[in-house]
């Protein structure tokens, strides 16, 4: 298949639908654990109190004794057996099973008469003991920044409620880190940290960005060098962005951090969207559906995935009709003078990429507390533009950033804006970024084209500011 093949089979190949009968059985099991652990059920309250989420957003697995009948059960719902080595993980023989099309935690079978697992990711295991008062420093296990490190929370004879911090790997792999990787982790996520974005040109800035993947991947692998790249992407989002500083205080004072969440969002130029495609698949991403929001509204998106570390990337882009079959990921876009909302948005603030940062960050919530709970802390959302039973979207209301006076007096000369229009930027700023907040149900791993559609027009610099 030609890559033009491939490009046009993207909008038609990954077809997601809702996974009752899977979410159902997730579902299930978590409120059995609820029910028989007081520890479990304590944390998930507290969860939804304080940070406005579901522990359905936070499990990283799920592990239960083998049996005919929840094997039966998980084949049935849609489940299949994985090829993994939890014995020498977890001291037990067993079999994991996933569910390739939904966003539901992976179950972990294990020998009849193991204990009943949940295990709740966090970006950090100390921070989580530390901020919930669990001192079991005894079941710490793995080095800083090992593959994977993981403590127990509580347990008792037939439960376990476990804390695990994954650098690189959601599967069963558990590679202890050397004091070499330990220096190489630190030495490459501050030069992540402190990259230069905004250089003399746009290609130099991406040439300085590649040496530094590149780098970072000859020392630690792509998949460790692809959580370090958007743990520092998320950082420099969060400084840019109130709403994010906000819910992360919250998410911290449980000890989670952005454990929860569930894509990050690029707005690029059509002159660099070659550039930051490429870049994405070196960190392992890989290319999944593709968006073609339609004529009118003149722009497309490229989702991409990461499947061991499970980063799931939206890159947007001005598009038309006729570009969307082609390999616009790959080969240059033409020129054109006229500026979409994506495109736009880009010269008032740079390449999401490089100078401005990611448009937004989207996690896992439950929609309405999450929504009172933002309010109650003085942070304001946009009108839902996704309201459907198995998934739920809205944004934050954007954050204002300066606008530059040479690209605001650039676009004015090039008969992007209006005098009007560059007079407000320049004096008021223009909307740079949002946090995003979904909830999903029924495992539902898609997204909602028209509603996005309709938040791209809506989230236009040139509409948004004539109304601050």
């Amino acid at each position: 298949m030609t890559q033009s093949a491939k490009s046009s089979a993207s909008l038609t190949e990954f077809t997601w639908s809702q996974q009752p009968e899977a979410a159902g059985l997730v579902n299930d099991l978590i409120q059995e654990l609820r029910v028989a652990f007081d520890p479990i059920d304590q944390f998930a309250i507290k969860l939804k109190q304080q940070t406005g989420t579901r522990l359905l957003d936070w499990i990283d697995h799920i592990a239960w004794p083998a049996t005919d009948d929840i094997i039966a059960k998980l084949r049935a719902a849609g489940f299949e057996p994985q090829k993994t080595d939890i014995a020498a993980t977890y001291g037990v023989p067993g079999t994991t099973f996933r569910h390739a099309g939904a966003i539901l935690p992976p179950l972990r079978l294990n020998t009849v008469g193991s204990k009943k697992r949940l295990a709740v990711r966090a970006d950090s295991v100390i921070e989580f003991l530390a901020a919930n008062g669990t001192h079991q420093s005894e079941s710490l296990q793995g080095l800083p920044f090992s593959v994977m490190r993981r403590a127990t929370v509580a347990d008792d004879a037939q439960h376990e409620f476990v804390v695990i911090e994954r650098h690189g790997d959601r599967g069963d792999r558990d590679e202890a880190a050397t004091p070499e990787k330990i220096v190489g982790w630190l030495t490459h996520l501050e030069r992540f940290r402190l990259r230069a974005r905004d250089l003399d040109s746009d290609q130099q800035a991406f040439e300085v960005t590649e040496w530094l993947i590149d780098s970072a991947i000859a020392d630690l692998g792509v998949d460790q060098t692809c959580e370090l790249f958007f743990l520092a992407e998320r950082e420099y989002w969060q400084r840019r962005n109130k709403a994010a500083r906000v819910q992360k205080a919250l998410n911290d004072l449980m000890g989670l951090g952005w454990a929860n969440h569930d894509h990050h969002t690029y707005r690029c130029s059509r002159e660099n969207f070659h550039r930051v495609i490429p870049l994405l698949e070196k960190l392992g991403l890989q290319c999944r559906e593709r968006f073609y929001a339609g004529k009118e509204a003149g722009w497309g998106a490229q989702v991409l995935e990461q499947p061991r570390t499970g980063i799931i990337v939206f890159a947007d882009v001005d598009l038309s009709a006729e570009e969307i079959h082609g390999d616009i990921g790959h080969q240059p876009l033409k020129p054109r003078t006229e500026l979409g909302t994506v495109g736009l948005w880009v010269e008032l603030h740079g390449e999401a990429f490089l100078q401005a940062g990611m448009h937004h960050l989207e996690c896992q919530f439950e929609f309405d507390a999450s929504l009172d709970l933002l309010a109650a802390q003085g942070i304001k959302t946009m009108k839902p533009f996704t309201d459907f039973p198995f998934l739920r979207q809205a944004f934050t209301e954007g954050e204002v950033w300066p606008v530059a006076p040479r690209r605001g007096y650039r676009l004015l000369n090039a008969g992007s804006i209006t005098k009007e229009q560059a007079d407000q930027f320049l004096a008021r700023g223009a909307v740079g970024s949002h946090l995003e907040v979904l909830e999903r149900n029924d495992g539902y791993k898609g997204f909602n084209q028209t509603g996005i559609n309709e938040i791209i027009r809506d989230t236009d610099p040139r509409k948004l500011t004539a109304a601050l």
